[in-house]
């Protein structure tokens, strides 16, 4: 009696080593978390446009705040 379905031809070996495989193979490791240090500072950038770093960077306004801070 023909079968019309298709079937694997898979030997016991492969088998074998496919469920050996499974078994044996490891996950991925995560790396090592760093110890975080309570309020420790960390360095940063950031890329700001010209005009912005000018506003912040003007002397009259730097003056002005620590005026405000030295009463």
């Amino acid at each position: 009696m023909p079968t019309d379905r298709t079937r694997r031809t898979t030997t016991s070996r492969d088998a074998a080593e496919a469920a050996f495989k499974a078994a044996t193979t490891k996950p991925a490791e995560l790396p090592a978390k760093r110890p975080t240090i309570p309020n420790a500072k960390e360095l940063v950038s950031i890329r700001i446009d010209r005009d912005i770093l000018d506003h912040f960077q003007d002397p009259d306004r730097q003056e002005g705040s620590m005026k405000r801070y030295e009463k």
